[in-house]
Protein backbone atom coordinates (compact mmCIF):
# COMPACT_ATOMS: atom_id res chain seq x y z
CA UNK A 1 0.00 0.00 0.00
CA UNK A 2 1.98 2.39 -0.66
CA UNK A 3 5.57 2.50 -1.30
CA UNK A 4 5.19 6.15 -2.37
CA UNK A 5 3.63 6.77 1.04
CA UNK A 6 6.77 5.64 2.83
CA UNK A 7 8.67 8.40 1.11
CA UNK A 8 5.96 10.90 1.96
CA UNK A 9 5.89 9.81 5.56
CA UNK A 10 9.60 10.45 5.76
CA UNK A 11 9.63 13.85 4.10
CA UNK A 12 6.27 15.41 3.32
CA UNK A 13 4.44 14.34 6.44
CA UNK A 14 6.93 16.01 8.70
CA UNK A 15 6.75 19.28 6.84
CA UNK A 16 5.55 20.15 3.38
CA UNK A 17 7.20 23.52 3.60
CA UNK A 18 10.90 24.23 3.15
CA UNK A 19 13.49 22.23 4.98
CA UNK A 20 16.35 24.27 6.32
CA UNK A 21 19.87 23.13 7.03
CA UNK A 22 21.27 24.44 10.27
CA UNK A 23 24.64 23.58 11.70
CA UNK A 24 24.69 22.60 15.34
CA UNK A 25 27.93 21.56 16.95
CA UNK A 26 29.73 20.91 13.68
CA UNK A 27 27.07 18.64 12.16
CA UNK A 28 24.44 19.58 9.62
CA UNK A 29 20.95 19.17 11.04
CA UNK A 30 17.96 19.15 8.68
CA UNK A 31 15.16 20.99 10.38
CA UNK A 32 11.56 21.16 9.20
CA UNK A 33 10.77 24.73 8.31
CA UNK A 34 7.39 26.44 8.14
CA UNK A 35 7.20 30.00 6.94
CA UNK A 36 4.04 30.45 9.02
CA UNK A 37 5.00 29.66 12.60
CA UNK A 38 2.25 28.95 15.13
CA UNK A 39 2.83 28.07 18.74
CA UNK A 40 1.32 24.86 20.10
CA UNK A 41 -1.50 26.65 21.91
CA UNK A 42 -2.47 28.51 18.72
CA UNK A 43 -2.74 25.28 16.73
CA UNK A 44 -4.78 23.63 19.47
CA UNK A 45 -7.13 26.59 19.65
CA UNK A 46 -7.72 26.35 15.90
CA UNK A 47 -8.57 22.69 16.33
CA UNK A 48 -10.86 23.28 19.30
CA UNK A 49 -12.66 26.08 17.43
CA UNK A 50 -13.47 23.53 14.71
CA UNK A 51 -14.88 20.93 17.09
CA UNK A 52 -11.77 18.77 17.33
CA UNK A 53 -11.24 17.29 20.80
CA UNK A 54 -8.08 18.53 22.52
CA UNK A 55 -7.04 18.77 26.16
CA UNK A 56 -8.56 21.66 28.10
CA UNK A 57 -5.96 24.39 28.46
CA UNK A 58 -5.23 28.00 29.25
CA UNK A 59 -2.31 30.22 28.24
CA UNK A 60 -0.40 32.34 30.76
CA UNK A 61 2.30 34.97 30.44
CA UNK A 62 3.02 35.33 34.16
CA UNK A 63 3.44 32.97 37.11
CA UNK A 64 0.32 34.39 38.77
CA UNK A 65 -1.73 33.81 35.61
CA UNK A 66 -0.40 30.25 35.46
CA UNK A 67 -1.55 29.64 39.03
CA UNK A 68 -5.02 31.00 38.28
CA UNK A 69 -5.21 28.86 35.13
CA UNK A 70 -4.24 25.73 37.06
CA UNK A 71 -6.93 26.44 39.65
CA UNK A 72 -9.57 27.08 36.98
CA UNK A 73 -8.81 23.78 35.24
CA UNK A 74 -9.77 21.76 38.35
CA UNK A 75 -7.92 18.83 36.82
CA UNK A 76 -6.60 15.77 38.63
CA UNK A 77 -3.21 16.39 37.05
CA UNK A 78 -1.79 19.38 35.19
CA UNK A 79 0.82 19.59 32.44
CA UNK A 80 2.80 22.83 32.13
CA UNK A 81 4.46 23.39 28.75
CA UNK A 82 6.83 26.17 27.73
CA UNK A 83 5.69 27.70 24.44
CA UNK A 84 8.50 27.90 21.93
CA UNK A 85 8.61 26.73 18.31
CA UNK A 86 11.59 24.39 18.71
CA UNK A 87 11.18 20.70 19.48
CA UNK A 88 12.80 18.76 22.31
CA UNK A 89 11.27 20.94 25.03
CA UNK A 90 10.92 18.09 27.49
CA UNK A 91 14.69 17.55 27.60
CA UNK A 92 15.59 21.23 27.41
CA UNK A 93 17.29 23.33 30.08
CA UNK A 94 16.46 26.88 31.24
CA UNK A 95 19.09 29.44 32.12
CA UNK A 96 17.19 29.75 35.40
CA UNK A 97 18.52 26.29 36.24
CA UNK A 98 15.21 24.50 35.70
CA UNK A 99 15.49 21.30 33.71
CA UNK A 100 12.73 20.44 31.24
CA UNK A 101 10.22 22.61 29.42
CA UNK A 102 7.35 20.20 30.13
CA UNK A 103 6.30 19.31 33.68
CA UNK A 104 3.51 17.30 35.29
CA UNK A 105 2.06 18.10 38.71
CA UNK A 106 -1.14 17.76 40.73
CA UNK A 107 -0.53 20.93 42.74
CA UNK A 108 -1.46 24.34 41.23
CA UNK A 109 1.09 25.99 43.53
CA UNK A 110 3.84 23.94 41.93
CA UNK A 111 2.62 25.25 38.57
CA UNK A 112 3.23 28.79 39.84
CA UNK A 113 6.72 27.91 41.09
CA UNK A 114 7.65 26.25 37.80
CA UNK A 115 6.23 29.12 35.75
CA UNK A 116 8.45 31.55 37.68
CA UNK A 117 11.47 29.59 36.44
CA UNK A 118 10.17 29.42 32.85
CA UNK A 119 8.63 32.75 31.85
CA UNK A 120 11.26 35.32 30.92
CA UNK A 121 14.07 32.76 30.85
CA UNK A 122 15.79 31.12 27.89
CA UNK A 123 15.08 27.48 27.12
CA UNK A 124 17.80 25.57 25.26
CA UNK A 125 16.95 22.40 23.35
CA UNK A 126 18.62 20.40 20.59
CA UNK A 127 16.80 22.57 18.04
CA UNK A 128 17.39 26.07 19.47
CA UNK A 129 20.42 28.33 19.11
CA UNK A 130 23.12 27.81 21.73
CA UNK A 131 21.77 30.50 24.03
CA UNK A 132 18.23 29.16 23.76
CA UNK A 133 14.94 30.97 23.14
CA UNK A 134 13.14 33.24 25.60
CA UNK A 135 9.88 31.76 26.88
CA UNK A 136 7.14 34.39 26.91
CA UNK A 137 4.13 32.16 27.47
CA UNK A 138 3.30 28.80 29.01
CA UNK A 139 0.40 26.47 28.31
CA UNK A 140 -1.38 25.13 31.40
CA UNK A 141 -3.34 22.06 30.33
CA UNK A 142 -5.28 19.17 31.73
CA UNK A 143 -3.09 16.07 31.80
CA UNK A 144 -4.82 13.02 30.35
CA UNK A 145 -3.71 9.42 30.48
CA UNK A 146 -3.29 7.78 27.08
CA UNK A 147 -4.26 4.13 26.88
CA UNK A 148 -3.39 3.80 23.18
CA UNK A 149 -1.65 6.00 20.60
CA UNK A 150 -2.21 6.14 16.85
CA UNK A 151 -1.01 8.39 14.03
CA UNK A 152 -3.27 10.36 11.69
CA UNK A 153 -2.61 13.01 9.06
CA UNK A 154 -4.29 14.73 6.13
CA UNK A 155 -2.10 16.24 3.45
CA UNK A 156 -2.22 17.54 -0.08
CA UNK A 157 -0.66 14.91 -2.34
CA UNK A 158 0.38 15.93 -5.85
CA UNK A 159 0.38 12.34 -7.01
CA UNK A 160 -3.31 12.12 -6.14
CA UNK A 161 -4.17 15.68 -7.17
CA UNK A 162 -5.87 16.31 -3.87
CA UNK A 163 -6.10 15.50 -0.16
CA UNK A 164 -5.04 12.16 1.25
CA UNK A 165 -5.59 10.66 4.68
CA UNK A 166 -2.68 8.78 6.14
CA UNK A 167 -2.92 6.73 9.32
CA UNK A 168 -1.17 4.10 11.38
CA UNK A 169 -2.04 2.24 14.58
CA UNK A 170 1.62 2.86 15.49
CA UNK A 171 1.38 6.33 17.02
CA UNK A 172 3.54 8.32 19.39
CA UNK A 173 6.69 7.41 17.44
CA UNK A 174 8.41 8.74 14.33
CA UNK A 175 6.21 7.84 11.36
CA UNK A 176 9.34 7.74 9.20
CA UNK A 177 10.56 4.78 11.23
CA UNK A 178 7.25 2.97 10.85
CA UNK A 179 7.33 3.57 7.10
CA UNK A 180 10.71 1.85 6.90
CA UNK A 181 10.25 -1.02 9.37
CA UNK A 182 6.52 -1.76 9.01
CA UNK A 183 5.12 -0.18 5.82
CA UNK A 184 2.11 -2.50 6.00
CA UNK A 185 1.08 -0.64 9.17
CA UNK A 186 0.52 2.59 7.26
CA UNK A 187 -2.83 3.15 5.59
CA UNK A 188 -3.70 5.65 2.89
CA UNK A 189 -7.08 6.88 1.67
CA UNK A 190 -7.56 9.43 -1.11
CA UNK A 191 -10.37 11.98 -0.76
CA UNK A 192 -12.25 13.51 -3.67
CA UNK A 193 -11.90 17.22 -2.92
CA UNK A 194 -15.16 17.98 -4.76
CA UNK A 195 -17.24 15.38 -2.91
CA UNK A 196 -15.45 15.59 0.44
CA UNK A 197 -14.79 12.86 2.95
CA UNK A 198 -17.39 10.07 3.03
CA UNK A 199 -18.67 8.47 6.23
CA UNK A 200 -17.43 5.05 5.15
CA UNK A 201 -13.95 6.45 4.50
CA UNK A 202 -13.70 7.95 7.97
CA UNK A 203 -15.01 4.73 9.55
CA UNK A 204 -12.59 2.59 7.58
CA UNK A 205 -9.66 4.76 8.66
CA UNK A 206 -10.81 4.57 12.29
CA UNK A 207 -10.95 0.79 11.93
CA UNK A 208 -7.47 0.72 10.36
CA UNK A 209 -6.18 2.73 13.30
CA UNK A 210 -7.46 0.05 15.65
CA UNK A 211 -10.36 1.86 17.31
CA UNK A 212 -13.09 -0.55 18.46
CA UNK A 213 -16.68 -0.37 19.63
CA UNK A 214 -18.06 3.11 20.35
CA UNK A 215 -14.54 4.56 20.00
CA UNK A 216 -14.58 3.68 16.29
CA UNK A 217 -17.47 6.05 15.53
CA UNK A 218 -15.99 8.69 17.84
CA UNK A 219 -12.67 8.49 16.00
CA UNK A 220 -14.45 8.68 12.63
CA UNK A 221 -16.26 11.85 13.77
CA UNK A 222 -12.94 13.40 14.82
CA UNK A 223 -11.41 12.46 11.47
CA UNK A 224 -14.24 14.23 9.62
CA UNK A 225 -13.82 17.33 11.78
CA UNK A 226 -10.08 17.32 11.11
CA UNK A 227 -10.80 17.17 7.38
CA UNK A 228 -13.21 20.11 7.65
CA UNK A 229 -10.50 22.03 9.53
CA UNK A 230 -7.98 21.11 6.84
CA UNK A 231 -10.20 22.60 4.12
CA UNK A 232 -11.45 25.65 5.98
CA UNK A 233 -8.00 26.96 6.98
CA UNK A 234 -6.34 26.15 3.63
CA UNK A 235 -3.90 23.72 5.19
CA UNK A 236 -1.41 21.68 3.22
CA UNK A 237 -1.03 19.29 6.15
CA UNK A 238 -2.67 18.50 9.47
CA UNK A 239 -0.69 15.89 11.36
CA UNK A 240 -1.87 14.48 14.71
CA UNK A 241 0.59 12.36 16.66
CA UNK A 242 -0.59 10.94 18.92
CA UNK A 243 -4.21 10.63 17.90
CA UNK A 244 -5.07 8.66 21.02
CA UNK A 245 -7.69 7.22 23.29
CA UNK A 246 -7.98 7.62 27.04
CA UNK A 247 -8.93 4.99 29.67
CA UNK A 248 -12.19 6.92 30.09
CA UNK A 249 -13.13 6.19 26.47
CA UNK A 250 -12.38 9.51 24.81
CA UNK A 251 -10.61 10.07 21.47
CA UNK A 252 -8.26 13.05 21.77
CA UNK A 253 -5.84 14.89 19.48
CA UNK A 254 -2.92 15.20 21.88
CA UNK A 255 -0.39 16.92 19.65
CA UNK A 256 -0.63 18.39 16.18
CA UNK A 257 1.35 20.11 13.47
CA UNK A 258 -0.39 22.27 10.89
CA UNK A 259 1.09 23.59 7.66
CA UNK A 260 -0.63 26.31 5.65
CA UNK A 261 -0.76 27.23 1.98
CA UNK A 262 1.08 30.56 1.76
CA UNK A 263 -0.97 31.42 -1.34
CA UNK A 264 -4.10 31.53 0.82
CA UNK A 265 -2.84 34.37 3.03
CA UNK A 266 -5.27 36.81 1.37
CA UNK A 267 -8.25 34.88 2.74
CA UNK A 268 -6.69 33.57 5.98
CA UNK A 269 -5.65 36.94 7.37
CA UNK A 270 -6.55 36.10 10.98
CA UNK A 271 -4.42 32.96 10.94
CA UNK A 272 -1.45 34.60 9.23
CA UNK A 273 -1.67 37.50 11.69
CA UNK A 274 -0.78 34.97 14.42
CA UNK A 275 2.55 34.24 12.75
CA UNK A 276 5.24 34.20 15.45
CA UNK A 277 8.46 35.65 14.05
CA UNK A 278 10.00 36.37 17.45
CA UNK A 279 12.23 33.30 17.31
CA UNK A 280 13.55 34.01 13.81
CA UNK A 281 16.97 35.44 13.24
CA UNK A 282 16.72 39.21 12.47
CA UNK A 283 18.18 38.62 9.00
CA UNK A 284 15.41 36.09 8.26
CA UNK A 285 12.76 38.67 9.12
CA UNK A 286 14.56 41.26 6.99
CA UNK A 287 14.63 38.84 4.06
CA UNK A 288 10.91 38.13 4.47
CA UNK A 289 10.16 41.82 3.87
CA UNK A 290 11.29 41.27 0.26
CA UNK A 291 9.66 37.83 -0.14
CA UNK A 292 13.03 36.14 0.25
CA UNK A 293 13.68 33.09 2.40
CA UNK A 294 17.03 33.15 4.20
CA UNK A 295 18.62 30.47 6.36
CA UNK A 296 22.01 31.13 7.93
CA UNK A 297 24.64 28.40 8.23
CA UNK A 298 28.21 28.55 9.50
CA UNK A 299 30.27 28.25 6.30
CA UNK A 300 31.78 30.90 4.02
CA UNK A 301 30.13 30.36 0.59
CA UNK A 302 26.80 32.13 0.18
CA UNK A 303 24.16 30.33 -1.89
CA UNK A 304 21.72 32.40 -3.95
CA UNK A 305 19.12 30.16 -5.59
CA UNK A 306 15.49 29.86 -6.67
CA UNK A 307 13.62 26.98 -5.07
CA UNK A 308 14.05 25.04 -1.83
CA UNK A 309 15.09 21.80 -3.52
CA UNK A 310 17.74 23.58 -5.57
CA UNK A 311 18.93 25.33 -2.41
CA UNK A 312 19.43 22.02 -0.62
CA UNK A 313 21.18 20.52 -3.64
CA UNK A 314 23.47 23.56 -3.91
CA UNK A 315 24.43 23.32 -0.24
CA UNK A 316 25.09 19.60 -0.62
CA UNK A 317 27.28 19.90 -3.70
CA UNK A 318 29.34 22.68 -2.13
CA UNK A 319 29.97 20.37 0.84
CA UNK A 320 30.81 17.44 -1.45
CA UNK A 321 33.44 19.58 -3.16
CA UNK A 322 35.10 20.48 0.12
CA UNK A 323 33.40 23.82 0.81
CA UNK A 324 31.00 25.03 3.47
CA UNK A 325 27.74 26.86 2.69
CA UNK A 326 27.30 30.12 4.61
CA UNK A 327 23.55 30.17 4.05
CA UNK A 328 20.93 29.64 1.47
CA UNK A 329 18.77 32.40 0.15
CA UNK A 330 15.73 31.36 -1.87
CA UNK A 331 14.33 33.86 -4.38
CA UNK A 332 11.20 31.90 -5.16
CA UNK A 333 9.35 32.34 -8.46
CA UNK A 334 8.12 35.84 -9.37
CA UNK A 335 11.45 37.56 -8.84
CA UNK A 336 12.19 41.20 -9.66
CA UNK A 337 15.46 43.10 -10.00
CA UNK A 338 14.90 44.86 -6.70
CA UNK A 339 14.75 41.50 -4.91
CA UNK A 340 18.05 40.45 -6.44
CA UNK A 341 19.63 43.66 -5.17
CA UNK A 342 18.25 43.13 -1.66
CA UNK A 343 19.40 39.52 -1.74
CA UNK A 344 22.98 40.57 -2.47
CA UNK A 345 22.73 43.22 0.24
CA UNK A 346 21.78 40.55 2.78
CA UNK A 347 24.46 38.12 1.62
CA UNK A 348 27.28 40.64 1.69
CA UNK A 349 26.26 41.86 5.16
CA UNK A 350 27.44 38.53 6.58
CA UNK A 351 31.14 38.91 7.51
CA UNK A 352 31.65 35.15 7.13
CA UNK A 353 30.87 35.23 3.40
CA UNK A 354 34.02 34.90 1.28
CA UNK A 355 32.34 33.94 -2.00
CA UNK A 356 28.86 33.93 -3.53
CA UNK A 357 27.45 31.18 -5.72
CA UNK A 358 24.37 32.09 -7.77
CA UNK A 359 22.52 29.01 -9.01
CA UNK A 360 19.34 29.80 -10.95
CA UNK A 361 17.21 27.39 -12.93
CA UNK A 362 14.85 29.65 -14.85
CA UNK A 363 11.46 28.15 -15.47
CA UNK A 364 9.07 30.88 -14.41
CA UNK A 365 12.13 32.94 -13.48
CA UNK A 366 13.54 35.10 -16.27
CA UNK A 367 17.33 34.72 -16.21
CA UNK A 368 17.77 38.16 -17.81
CA UNK A 369 16.07 39.80 -14.82
CA UNK A 370 18.47 37.94 -12.54
CA UNK A 371 21.45 39.05 -14.62
CA UNK A 372 20.38 42.70 -14.55
CA UNK A 373 19.86 42.51 -10.82
CA UNK A 374 23.28 40.93 -10.33
CA UNK A 375 25.14 43.58 -12.32
CA UNK A 376 23.29 46.40 -10.57
CA UNK A 377 24.04 44.92 -7.14
CA UNK A 378 27.70 44.33 -7.95
CA UNK A 379 28.17 47.96 -9.00
CA UNK A 380 26.15 49.68 -6.31
CA UNK A 381 27.36 47.48 -3.45
CA UNK A 382 30.93 47.38 -4.76
CA UNK A 383 31.11 43.64 -4.34
CA UNK A 384 34.44 42.59 -2.82
CA UNK A 385 34.13 38.78 -2.82
CA UNK A 386 34.35 36.32 -5.75
CA UNK A 387 31.06 35.73 -7.56
CA UNK A 388 30.28 32.51 -9.45
CA UNK A 389 27.10 32.43 -11.53
CA UNK A 390 25.32 29.46 -13.08
CA UNK A 391 22.17 30.29 -15.02
CA UNK A 392 19.98 27.90 -16.96
CA UNK A 393 16.54 28.18 -18.54
CA UNK A 394 14.32 31.05 -19.68
CA UNK A 395 16.20 33.80 -21.55
CA UNK A 396 19.56 32.37 -20.50
CA UNK A 397 21.44 33.57 -23.61
CA UNK A 398 20.36 37.16 -23.03
CA UNK A 399 21.37 36.80 -19.39
CA UNK A 400 24.82 35.52 -20.34
CA UNK A 401 25.24 38.44 -22.74
CA UNK A 402 24.38 40.90 -19.95
CA UNK A 403 26.93 39.34 -17.62
CA UNK A 404 29.65 39.04 -20.28
CA UNK A 405 29.29 42.67 -21.39
CA UNK A 406 29.11 44.06 -17.85
CA UNK A 407 32.87 44.26 -17.46
CA UNK A 408 32.48 42.90 -13.92
CA UNK A 409 34.67 40.11 -12.48
CA UNK A 410 31.94 37.48 -12.64
CA UNK A 411 32.88 33.83 -13.11
CA UNK A 412 30.39 31.89 -15.23
CA UNK A 413 29.78 28.16 -14.73
CA UNK A 414 28.42 25.53 -17.11
CA UNK A 415 26.50 23.49 -14.55
CA UNK A 416 26.05 23.07 -10.80
CA UNK A 417 29.09 20.83 -10.37
CA UNK A 418 31.27 23.32 -12.23
CA UNK A 419 29.83 26.20 -10.20
CA UNK A 420 30.49 24.49 -6.87
CA UNK A 421 34.09 23.65 -7.81
CA UNK A 422 34.78 27.23 -8.92
CA UNK A 423 33.20 28.70 -5.77
CA UNK A 424 35.24 26.41 -3.50
CA UNK A 425 38.41 27.14 -5.47
CA UNK A 426 37.85 30.92 -5.22
CA UNK A 427 37.82 30.66 -1.43
CA UNK A 428 40.84 28.35 -1.34
CA UNK A 429 42.93 30.93 -3.26
CA UNK A 430 42.51 33.50 -0.50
Amino acid sequence: MAAPLAGQAGAALRDLALRSARRRGGAVQLTPRRWLNLQEYQSKKLMADHGVTVQRFFVADSANDALEAAQRLKAKEIVLKAQILAGGRGKGVFNSGLKGGVHLTKDPKIVEQLAKQMIGYNLSTKQTPKDGVTVKKVMVAEALNISRETYFAILMDRACNGPVMVGSPEGGVDIEEVAVTSPERIFKEEIDIFEGIKDHQALQMAKNLGFKGPLQQQAADQIKKLYNLFLKIDATQVEVNPFGETPEGQVVCFDAKINFDDNAEFRQKEIFAMDDKSENEPIENEAAKYDLKYIGLDGNIACFVNGAGLAMATCDIISLNGGKPANFLDLGGGVKEAQVYQAFKLLTADPKVEAILVNIFGGIVNCAIIANGITKACRELELKVPLVVRLEGTNVHEAQRILNESGLPITSANDLEDAAKKAVASVAKK
